[in-house]
């Protein structure tokens, strides 16, 4: 399972001293979607050159106008771009093709999509599909519930899954158990963490647990 550190609410400089301090438990590096939209794509350009050798992801969240939108993240630098999958399947078709043509990769963000619109989903086999609790839900009510998300997708397992929203040291274990993401999104357990450092070794530590148990 990958870690992916999401970069939001913070200066740039601030997002490249912060990685530099974790950079050895993560593997992706995700410029967050506050950054790009307070700093332009800028903001993924420096963050690929300040770590050329990590995977780094640009959340823009596309929902339209696909083609330009994504040129400029693997332009920029990205290796893999968001789109929304409450987008039209045409702009998610554009994104893909894009993606093969520069030979990078999309993630597919299934926050606010039915479940018609999950199965339709389903065929980017090239795709990671995102299983997305929104900060709003966690914030306003508290909420951390996948619903039946994960069941839709895991029926499949061709699909490669992340999980993004308010993933914890206390709750990372269990969503390996019981949804075993390709990849586990965390932001603030580590970016708003009193030691960093620490925080993310932890969740290194407790991926690496995990993987030698199944």
């Amino acid at each position: 399972m990958k870690i992916q550190l999401a970069l939001d609410r913070m200066e740039i400089e601030e997002a490249i001293e912060l990685t530099r301090k974790v950079a050895d438990s993560i593997d992706w590096i995700e410029v967050g979607t506050s950054l790009i939209k307070e700093f332009g794509i800028v903001s993924v350009k420096e963050l690929k050159q300040a770590f050329p050798e990590k995977t780094v992801v640009a959340d823009i969240k596309t929902i339209d106008n696909a083609r330009y939108e994504f040129e400029m993240c693997f332009e920029a630098g990205a290796d893999l771009a968001t789109v929304m999958g409450a987008a039209p399947l045409v702009t998610i078709d554009a994104c893909m093709e894009v993606a093969r043509r520069y030979n990078k990769k999309v993630m597919i963000d299934l926050l606010n999509t039915s479940s018609e619109q999950k199965r339709a989903l389903m065929k980017y086999k090239e795709a990671i599909l995102c299983d997305h609790v929104s900060k709003d839900e966690q914030e306003e009510s508290g909420s951390q519930n996948r619903g039946t998300t994960s069941g839709q997708l895991l029926d499949d397992p061709a699909i490669q899954v992340a999980a993004a929203g308010g993933i914890t040291l206390e709750s990372i274990g269990t969503l390996r158990a019981t949804m075993n993401p390709a990849v586990a999104i965390i932001g603030s357990a580590i970016t708003k963490a009193v030691d960093p450092a620490k925080a993310a070794a932890q969740f290194k530590q407790i991926c690496h647990q995990e993987e030698e148990l199944v």
